[in-house]
């Protein structure tokens, strides 16, 4: 949230044109000039200045019923942005400074089919020990927790075609074992916002995680920190969880996505 020093700091017009476009980029339907002051609790001739200069501007564009929709440049700010935007490059920069957990293992992966991709990891000392995550490596999606993350994303229907065949040969004892198993801890991984691998990749490690997402607020990523299943009654279930929320959540407005601020 903007703290109130903060938002004493901001430029009114710059704050208000902004608001317009945020106002005009998220509703339904095309709005007018008085559609957009009700909304917004600012007079209507105020409205009309500023849009006036967001149209001069091409950030806006005016329809032949009078309302307004979003101008060809902002287009190019989009386009910009995704070039601009590397989820690798952003994960790199934060992963110190964000995780308050030591002697975490933090990885970054991809969903490619039915698996997940590894594109950037920081081993620990202490799970290293039991499986050295590394760029490239490739892991069943079923079992993992950025795999979850990524599959909780889908409808029960897309899960099932993904796995028509069945799940892959379980890796360890907890591994999930049935579709209809699976689709369970997706729906708690719906309902509570993180994903969890108990064991499920590596007997000894449990795993949490959560989605990446970008400007559409589609998954583009899975983050996730894995730590020695002993371990988990020391470090606390709660505070791992928000950690890793934490993290994604930040990666994920650098991304673009539209979610709300802690």
């Amino acid at each position: 949230m903007v703290t109130d020093e903060a938002k004493s700091k901001l430029v009114p017009a710059l704050d208000r044109s902004v608001r317009i476009l945020d106002v005009i980029a998220k509703s339904k339907n095309y709005l007018c000039l008085s559609d957009l002051a009700r909304e917004l609790g600012i007079a209507k001739s105020s409205v009309h200045t500023l849009c006036y200069t967001l149209l001069q501007s091409e950030l806006l564009i005016r329809r032949p019923d009078q309302t307004f929709q979003l101008g060809p440049h902002v287009m190019r700010w989009a386009n910009a942005f995704t070039q601009q935007s590397d989820v690798a490059t952003e994960f790199a920069t934060i992963w110190d400074q964000q995780t308050e957990l030591p002697g975490a293992t933090i990885t970054l992966s991809v969903l490619e089919g039915a698996e997940v991709i590894y594109i950037a990891a920081r081993n620990s000392d202490v799970s290293h020990s039991l499986i050295e995550f590394r760029a490239g490596m490739r892991l069943p999606a079923a079992f993992t927790a950025t795999g979850k993350a990524f599959l909780s994303h889908m409808s029960d229907f897309e899960v099932r075609r993904l796995f028509a065949e069945g799940l892959p040969p379980p890796r360890a004892p907890n591994s999930v074992r049935s579709v209809e198993s699976l689709l369970a801890e997706l729906q708690n991984v719906r309902q509570f916002g993180y994903s969890c691998d108990n064991e499920q990749v590596v007997e000894g490690i449990v795993c949490f995680g959560a989605s990446v997402l970008d400007s559409r607020n589609r998954p583009i990523a899975g983050v996730a920190v894995s730590f020695l299943a002993e371990r988990l009654m020391e470090i606390g279930e709660d505070r791992i969880v928000a950690n890793i929320q934490q993290i994604a959540g930040q990666l994920s407005r650098r991304m673009g996505a539209d979610i709300a601020r802690d």
